[in-house]
């Protein structure tokens, strides 16, 4: 089971263990981290469950598709790491992911 640690802009870290092929985003939503609200379900359609990847596990986690792109444009703070939660399938491969919260959301 993937072990991935979510970090709110405060600092407050979150550890959480999920099944494999769980979205990065119900693993946050499921174990009530602060800061991913996931109001669109997981759809990509709203952007309530922005991460910043951190730099390490971006090769990793893969890239943005175009839907995600689009919508990322709608956060305040877009970043070369940010990644909508609901876009990434956990895997064993990303046992260890650490993700952090922007300052938007809290």
């Amino acid at each position: 089971m993937p072990q991935v640690t979510f970090i709110e802009f405060n600092g407050t870290r979150h550890e959480v263990e999920v099944p494999s092929g769980t979205t990065l985003m119900r693993a946050a939503t499921d174990n009530s981290v602060p800061g991913i609200d996931g109001d669109c379900g997981g759809q990509c359609a709203c952007a309530t469950c922005h991460v910043l990847v951190d730099p390490a596990w971006a090769e990793r986690t893969g890239a943005r598709n175009a839907s995600e792109a689009n919508m990322l444009e709608f956060v305040d703070d877009l970043r070369e790491q940010s990644r909508l939660a609901c876009q990434i399938m956990l895997t064993d491969a990303l046992d260890g992911l650490v993700v952090a919260m922007p300052e938007g959301q809290h």
